[in-house]
């Protein structure tokens, strides 16, 4: 058994993100976001967590990529045309990831990382195990895994029963792989099999040299809850993700906004200020229902000197009455919004990616994807959750923006 050299000072561990331009499955995937984050940030952000991770790699042949990746703090490689197509293997973008990287910085790489974007809820915590079984416990290699029971079947495998036509749609000869047909044991009773999840994967620098690729030596298997493990390889991956990204965010480490994160808050109104019905009278006028708990929070913000604004494409005299009431600048009647939210964020000198924007419904999403973090409340509509990056628990119009303020400033708001 290899026991890991001794050291004085703490190795070199290099975690490498291969994202390539190019995706058949789901067009600029690398990009896509889930949780209000695209999918390339969510990987970089979590390896630049990580107790011994020393640097971020980016491998990339995108510059919207790159971009990307360069603003959450990872190092960019532009990989080779040679090694970025189709057929290119991960290993080869990680070798010459690696070999970029001892160039430029001039010291030799003690453990390599091979990290997959395409696995949105992969955690700082698996990064880091993987990392520990090769410089902390002398493995060769790791990878994460999740426990497995199912039974596998694989296809076409029976030449006496492909010899018998099967209905459309059937497919012939079906072979059981790791279970014995005749006998089907309790799980309890089977051994304990473990389905590799495609997410992060450690490697010992030298031996991944000399080997070719990421499995050699000992390997070490690292245990993942499973119901993180999701691979986003088709628009229906990237539907999951999104719905379960409010779930599973939510409890993660800065998965929450504070005051150090944003400088402006800026709030659509009907659906998030509101619970979106509107009481007509037999006159035409129209009347909305607020909640007061909502006026407290924006007051607590407006003390704590974050910028504010109320955007909405209503035109109703309501809006700028609410918005009077509340001392808050008003944008409304606006019929593109992220447009009058860029022009907004240049005159006050805000970035973007510090506004934190609380939308309802699809008129949103164009906002969503201007800012640094976009909010849903509770009942917006299902494409708007899946595309914020928080979501509240209150719905509109019953305290959803106090919520948000409580985030900001504190539990005793």
């Amino acid at each position: 058994m290899p026991t890991p050299p001794s050291r004085t000072a703490a190795p070199t561990v290099v975690a490498v993100i291969p994202a390539r331009g190019g995706s058949k499955g789901v067009p600029a995937k690398n990009l896509a976001a889930v949780g209000g984050v695209p999918l390339i940030v969510r990987a970089v952000r979590e390896c630049r967590a990580a107790r011994l991770v020393t640097d971020v790699v980016v491998s990339t042949d995108d510059a919207a990529i790159a971009g990307a990746a360069r603003g959450a703090g990872a190092v960019v490689v532009r990989r080779p045309g040679a090694i970025a197509g189709d057929t290119a293997t991960s290993e080869a973008a990680v070798l010459h990831a690696m070999d970029t990287y001892e160039a430029e910085h001039g010291k030799p790489v003690d453990a390599v990382l091979l990290v997959q974007c395409t696995s949105p809820f992969l955690i700082r915590e698996d990064i880091d195990a993987v990392a520990a079984a090769v410089v902390e416990t002398g493995a060769d290699s790791a990878l994460t895994v999740a426990p497995f029971h199912g039974f596998v079947w694989r296809e076409g495998a029976d030449a006496a029963v492909e010899a018998v036509p099967a209905p459309p749609g059937i497919t012939p000869g079906g072979t059981g792989v790791n279970h014995d047909t005749t006998f089907r044991p309790r799980r309890q009773d089977r051994p304990q099999d473990f389905l590799e999840t495609g997410a992060a994967y450690a490697m010992d620098a030298t031996g991944f040299r000399a080997a070719g690729h990421r499995f050699f030596g000992r390997t070490e298997l690292v245990r993942t809850d499973p119901a993180r493990v999701l691979e986003v390889d088709d628009p229906h991956d990237l539907a999951r993700a999104r719905a379960l990204a409010p779930l599973l965010d939510t409890a993660r480490p800065g998965a929450l906004p504070t005051r150090d994160d944003i400088d402006a808050v800026v709030l659509d109104f009907d659906g998030t200020q509101t619970d979106d019905r509107v009481l007509v009278d037999s006159d035409g006028r129209e009347m909305v229902a607020v909640h007061r708990g909502d006026g407290l929070g924006i007051a607590a913000l407006r003390k704590a000197e974050l910028k504010l604004l109320i955007l909405s494409t209503e035109v109703n005299p309501v809006v700028a009455a609410r918005a009077k009431k509340l001392r808050l600048p008003v944008l409304h009647g606006i019929d593109r919004k992220d447009l009058a939210l860029k022009q907004w964020c240049e005159e006050q000198g805000i970035a973007p990616e510090r506004v934190l924007y609380v939308g309802n419904d699809v008129n949103d999403l164009p906002c969503f994807g201007l800012v640094g973090w976009p909010v849903a409340v509770a009942g917006a509509h299902d494409v708007v959750r899946g595309a914020a990056r928080a979501v509240t628990s209150t719905p509109g119009g019953s305290g959803a923006i106090r919520e948000i303020a409580s985030w900001i400033l504190g539990p005793t708001l």
